[in-house]
């Protein structure tokens, strides 16, 4: 319990505003804050309360000062996170930040959840350490279905059935490990739908206390509980006539869950102490880590299973990995105002064996900082050290991607493979491994049918005939 209650926030440099978001955000997180400024923080560390400091948190960045007070900092204590913060239109700032030795960096205004995912990544020492931590900010742009990256029969069929799920007004559920792209997906979909030109509203159940989350969801009239002296518009009725995105909708109470089966039967919603109701038309899109477990609403749950979209985890298409590496760079360099970076096969195949258990985000943040850190023009195996020895020495087997774990640089780069064999060491059927080896055409060439067919060594007319035939559907 010590551990627990001896966590402290040391934040630098911060106006009253945000020292009030940035306490009350942490304070809820099971933090305390002790603030100062550039000047006092080092005196702070060494103090008597110094150990109880478990991460910092520079508010803002000075070109001038700013590394010399990170490297103070790192002096007095080499292993305090530092995240900092950085205005949304000089991520550029952040960069140098990082270049200097900061761990982490945030995007004013701060978002609470980002916050606390940034605190939970770096208070646990026992957790890995470098580049293996995850970033807080996103930092690839939304990418629409026919630009993501991924030749994996599974991950072709999953875009083939978003695709598909898209020009339809049913509800979907996207299912995938924290990480693998579920809300890439999801905004995929709305931007392919009909729905694209109206809202895309997006709530994340489980960051929503229990208490609140119908007056979120469905609105509330002045007075209709302690606190509520105005009138408030939920989320449902903002997405009338777009896209209401659910993220995590496991984490939703049970009679929320009923309600917004409701809602979806009857297209009315009723605010929180209104006895009249609003007409809606929206499209739900949920996300889910894992399928819906049996104590989730029957109802609901049959509605949001009409369509599921299962992304695969990096680990089963390691054979992605090697373009996804490439594609990630190019987008991190547009993104941040860096310079396009190459990565060496050496890299590539110490990529390729790890197990990716925070997914495409981790692969994202990994490279991100090896691109910020790199004086070279490219990016060899030396900039990847904790990802060679995660992936040799840890025992977890999310650590490890095992199929390509044991091979070669050579075999490893191979590609993807196509899987002949049933678990059971059966050979799979002819009509099985031609849709995998079609799916696996179309990754590669991106969706160029025409280039499909002549790799393939058919015409277009027979390609889309077998199309038809095997069930495999490619519009969006």
């Amino acid at each position: 319990m010590r551990e627990e209650v001896l966590r402290s926030l040391l934040l630098i440099d911060s106006d009253p505003a945000e020292r009030r978001l940035v306490a009350a955000t942490a304070t809820r997180a099971g933090w305390s804050l002790a603030n100062a400024v550039s000047e006092g923080a080092l005196e702070l560390l060494k103090g008597p309360h110094g150990r109880e400091v478990r991460a910092a948190l520079l508010s803002g960045w000075n070109g001038d000062t700013g590394p010399q007070l990170i490297a103070k900092l790192k002096t007095a204590r080499p292993d305090l996170p530092i995240i900092v913060l950085a205005d949304g239109e000089s991520i550029a700032c952040a960069v140098d930040a990082m270049r200097a030795g900061a761990n982490d960096f945030l995007v004013r205004p701060v978002a609470p959840e980002r916050l606390v995912e940034a605190l939970s990544a770096h208070r646990d020492r026992r957790r890995a350490a470098g580049e293996l931590a995850p970033l807080a900010e996103k930092l690839s742009p939304v990418l629409p279905l026919d630009e993501m990256v991924g030749a994996a029969p599974d991950f072709r069929a999953a875009l083939a059935v978003a695709a598909k799920a898209a020009r339809n007004r049913l509800p979907i559920l996207v299912i995938g490990e924290p990480g693998a792209g579920k809300e890439t997906f999801a905004k995929a979909i709305h931007s392919a739908s009909l729905r694209e030109r109206g809202p895309l509203i997006q709530v994340d159940c489980k960051a929503v206390a229990a208490n609140i989350i119908d007056s979120t969801l469905f609105g509330h009239v002045a007075g209709a509980f302690p606190g509520a002296f105005s009138e408030k518009v939920g989320k449902v009725v903002e997405a009338n006539g777009g896209t209401l995105l659910l993220d995590d909708i496991g984490a939703l109470p049970l009679e929320t869950q009923a309600a917004l089966d409701r809602v979806l039967a009857t297209g009315e919603v009723r605010p929180v102490g209104c006895n009249g109701s609003n007409s809606v038309d929206i499209r739900l899109i949920a996300t889910s880590s894992a399928p819906l477990g049996p104590e989730f609403d029957p109802k609901l749950r049959e509605r949001v299973e009409s369509t599921n979209v299962t992304i695969p985890p990096l680990r089963d298409r390691s054979g992605d990995i090697p373009a996804l590496a490439r594609h990630l760079l190019t987008r991190i360099a547009e993104q941040h105002g860096g310079r396009a970076l190459s990565i060496g096969n050496d890299a590539l195949a110490v990529l390729m064996r790890y197990g990716w258990p925070g997914n495409v985000r981790q692969l994202a943040g990994v490279l991100f900082r090896a691109s910020v850190k790199c004086d070279e023009t490219s990016l060899t195996a030396e900039h990847f050290p904790h990802i060679a020895i995660q992936s040799r020495f840890s025992g977890r087997k999310s650590d490890r991607a095992t199929e390509v774990a044991q091979m070669s640089t050579e075999d490893a780069l191979g590609g993807p493979q196509l899987t002949l064999l049933r678990p059971d060491g059966h050979l799979r059927s002819m009509e099985e491994i031609e849709a995998d080896l079609i799916r696996l055409a179309i990754g590669h060439y991106r969706g160029r049918m025409t280039e499909v067919a002549r790799r393939l060594g058919i015409g277009r007319s027979t390609l889309y005939r077998k199309l038809g035939e095997l069930g495999i559907d490619t519009t969006n």
